[in-house]
């Protein structure tokens, strides 16, 4: 606070006209060097002030504390990981079609793979959803809350097809992944993960079903698509997920 009061002092900033731009540039000079934690320490000792000069004091006649944020932190510092050409071609040359199980995984790594579909997207899949006239899959409830239609590719179709009529369990459930065991009820979107891993992990790729979805992405990005256009791809909340 008392480097605060400094900072006010040397630009000759009254507390009544305090700006939000000010207390941001504040921050830039002030947090240089800290670490994640200790800049939000700090912050959170500034909106605590600012509370108080407009709830207890009313000297500054709007609430300047929610403004007072860091910049988006995420979980992960690194890009996200994605398989090679040659992973890819391993782990597709892998599965097989000799089970119910087989055929049934076989469509999801297809969905996640050429699709780039989460397994919550997946699990939430319905036998409405697809329209294999039009070779089209409505997404109705993403996680961006953005429902859309995508193209399906034809041997992705095709995967689909295989496990409707050769290995889904006939159900009063519309939902297109189901369980083998009764009474048949879709599949959880963390099943769904496990069987996709449980197939890259059998040939050496140690990877989770999400690195499908980030070879999706990069697919996408090789092949000259905008980041705003595998944003609306992916089903991104912001652009900042995409980069």
């Amino acid at each position: 606070m008392a480097s605060f009061h400094d900072y006010l002092e040397r630009y000759k900033i009254k507390l009544s006209h305090l700006r939000i731009e000010q207390i941001d540039a504040f921050l830039a000079k002030f947090n240089v060097g800290f670490s994640q934690d200790t800049k939000r320490t700090y912050r959170s000792y500034l909106r605590g002030f600012l509370s108080y000069l407009y709830q207890d004091r009313r000297i500054i006649k709007t609430d300047l504390a929610p403004l007072v944020v860091g910049a988006p932190v995420f979980a992960k510092a690194k890009p996200p990981n994605f398989l090679r050409p040659h992973e890819v071609e391993k782990l597709f040359a892998s599965l097989r079609l000799s089970s119910a199980n087989d055929i049934r995984t076989y469509a999801m790594v297809h969905l996640a793979y050429f699709l780039g579909l989460r397994p919550a997207e997946i699990s939430k899949i319905s036998l409405d959803d697809i329209s294999f006239s039009k070779a089209e899959l409505s997404l109705r409830d993403r996680k961006s809350n953005n429902p859309m239609t995508l193209p399906v590719p034809e041997h992705t179709i095709k995967a689909i097809a295989a496990y409707m009529i050769g290995a889904r369990p006939d159900s009063k459930h519309r939902a297109l992944f189901l369980s083998f065991h009764p009474p048949h009820g879709p599949l959880s979107p963390g099943v769904i993960g496990h069987y996709i891993t449980a197939c890259m992990r059998q040939v050496g790729l140690c990877s989770t079903a999400y690195w499908l979805r980030h070879t999706y992405a990069q697919n996408l990005l090789e092949a000259g698509a905008s980041i705003y256009e595998i944003k609306e791809m992916m089903g991104h909340d912001s652009i900042e997920s995409t980069r």
